[in-house]
């Protein structure tokens, strides 16, 4: 089957570039693993979910959100978007269809992209003159090596299969990772009356999301580090003195490790309040499990019912696409840095693998789209 441009992921990533795509009227595809577009936001987000930047910044090309929406959106309306803008710009999403291999035929001058029907389990080959990879930096789960984890007696999740914690309600959980994902998860275990714990192995930067809103606004007037130290200096404000709780602030700003790094700051929804009345307990790195009894790097023993595993994802790009050693790197992202680092050669192209959320995301197919209708008129002139 030959298509001018294959996409691989529906994701925001991926629906923005073929949104964009149309608006050009160049053919193209969707090729997703699972049955449903979004499948991130519907299927691995727990019930409480919402969005940590303001609805500006999480709007995809052509398609901004209604005055009437909230600022910070909720999971379900976010995912009411989606559908919406793909069925508001004609997407052609082909579900259920697991990309096994992507490779550029030289000879052809197009990328072979070998799928799986996983309803007929029939294999699918793609021709296309350009491919996207819009498979976003989420894409398989990270589960830590603990001794004695696997031993756990007691339910082990991870956070992509958490729901909601009032089935948690009166027993022990320990929730292991501190990022955005761990520390909401820990508010809403202790919200639904269990008895929480989390690991914060890492220093992490707390903010508000009024107080990161008002820094993705200032970063358009102030340089870098004058950004850092407004920031630093409301969070003080706002929180005083985390560390004397367990949590260490990092010796760079949060905005310098944002642009620099793969680290976020953690937007607190009123887990830290929880943490200072000691409704949830901050304990350090695990040693080792036995049964239900976790030590931890201190010496301390204690007993849990449960474990939540927020120890996050990483991209699987490299396990099917070959031909490339300049787009993506080892890791999975993208190898070149912003503002170049979302065309590759040979067509290929890459949306949403720089850290830079649904607003870097939408730039991005707005970058490979024009991109794409370009070249592919100086084609169609040559043909001509």
């Amino acid at each position: 089957m030959e298509e001018v441009v294959v996409i691989v992921g529906a994701g925001p990533s991926g629906l923005a570039v073929a949104a964009c795509l149309n608006k050009h009227s160049i053919p193209n595809i969707v090729l997703e693993r699972d049955d449903c577009i979004a499948s991130l936001w519907r299927k691995r987000c727990y019930d409480r979910m919402s969005l940590h930047l303001g609805k500006q910044y999480c709007e995809l090309p052509h398609a901004k959100h209604l005055p009437t929406t909230p600022t910070f959106i909720p999971k379900d309306g976010f995912i009411r978007y989606l559908d919406d803008y793909a069925s508001r710009f004609q997407l052609r999403v082909l579900l259920r269809r697991n990309v096994e291999s992507a490779e550029f035929d030289a000879g052809a001058g197009r990328w072979r992209v070998a799928a799986r029907n996983l309803d007929s389990d029939a294999a699918e080959e793609y021709l296309a003159r350009y491919l996207v990879v819009a498979t976003g930096e989420n894409d398989g789960i990270v589960v830590p090596e603990i001794p004695g984890l696997d031993g756990f007696d007691g339910p082990v999740l991870h956070s992509s299969q958490y729901r909601s914690g009032s089935v948690f309600k009166a027993k022990d959980v320990l929730v292991v990772g501190c990022g955005n994902s761990g520390m909401e998860i820990a508010f809403d275990l202790a919200d639904s009356g269990a008895h929480t714990s989390i690991v914060v192995r890492n220093q992490v930067h707390l903010v508000t999301k009024d107080i990161w809103l008002f820094a993705m606004f200032i970063m358009k007037l102030l340089p870098l580090h004058l950004v850092d130290r407004i920031i630093l200096f409301l969070c003080f404000i706002k929180f005083g003195n985390t560390s004397k709780y367990g949590i260490r602030r990092p010796a760079k700003g949060p905005m310098y490790l944002k642009v620099n790094s793969p680290v976020y700051p953690v937007v607190d929804v009123g887990t830290f309040k929880k943490i200072q009345c000691g409704e949830i307990q901050v304990l350090p790195s695990i040693a080792s499990i036995k049964g239900n009894d976790v030590t931890f790097s201190n010496g301390k023993l204690h007993h849990f019912d449960a474990i939540i595993l927020a120890t996050g994802y990483r991209s699987a790009i490299k396990n099917w696409l070959k031909s490339d050693d300049y787009l993506i790197g080892d890791d999975g992202m993208a190898k070149q840095k912003f503002p170049e680092h979302w065309k590759g050669r040979n067509g290929l192209y890459c949306s949403g693998l720089v850290r830079r959320g649904i607003y870097g995301s939408a730039e991005d197919a707005l970058s490979i789209a024009n991109d794409i209708s370009n070249s592919y008129q100086i084609d169609l002139g040559k043909t001509l």
